[in-house]
């Protein structure tokens, strides 16, 4: 049975559209968006999915009188539809233990650097403020701790010498991109364990 993916985003959606082109050329099979999320009721991503017949649902935080609340009102409308697995795609709140508990290790993220490295935001001007030579991407699971879940994909793009943040994020989402679908695809086959943070094929 195809797995139901929730997309949660903020802006554009980048990543949730490739992610929906990647499952429309039948590169990633198993899965479908069954519900795209925001916070924001004028997300771009929001149109887009609409567009491609992709249900929505908003849950802007000034509806609600406490963060609680918000959270159990997602809660509620995600497990009312069953949904196996929660992509975070430009999700710019943090979540709180109450929603990352309702779904353990169901929650995705995508972060532009090679975690441990440059947790929290800016991580690109990060990575060149240290002057690595090398950057990237990492697709992990969401525990309560930022970014520290389990590692599932990792990229790795070469840090330039001309690269300001802005060019370096260009080539960082790119391989957000490919990195995304191969997590997901990952995780929907089940052929995996977690051990600490470490995920491991079987």
């Amino acid at each position: 049975m195809s797995k139901k993916l929730a997309v949660m985003l903020s802006g554009r959606g980048s990543n949730f559209v490739a992610i929906a082109e990647t499952i429309a050329s039948g590169a990633l099979q198993g899965c479908h968006i069954d519900v795209v999320l925001s916070d924001k009721p004028d997300a771009p991503g929001l149109e887009e999915a609409r567009r491609r017949g992709i249900d929505t649902m908003v849950c802007a935080r000034r509806q609600y009188a406490s963060k609680q609340e918000w959270e159990q009102a997602m809660i509620d409308g995600l497990q009312a539809r069953n949904v196996d697995f929660i992509i975070l795609a430009g999700f710019m709140r943090i979540l709180g233990e109450g929603f990352i508990n309702a779904f353990p290790r169901r929650i995705l993220n995508i972060h532009p650097s090679l975690l441990p490295s440059f947790i929290g935001l800016d991580a690109q001007q990060q990575a060149l403020d240290y002057g690595v030579r090398y950057s990237g991407c990492t697709v992990h699971f969401v525990t309560n701790d930022l970014d520290a879940g389990p590692i599932i994909v990792q990229k790795v793009v070469p840090v330039l010498p001309a690269d300001d943040a802005a060019a370096l994020s260009r080539r960082i989402l790119e391989q957000e991109h490919v990195a995304y679908s191969e997590a997901i695809a990952l995780v929907v086959a089940g052929k995996y364990e977690i051990q600490g943070r470490r995920v491991l094929l079987k």
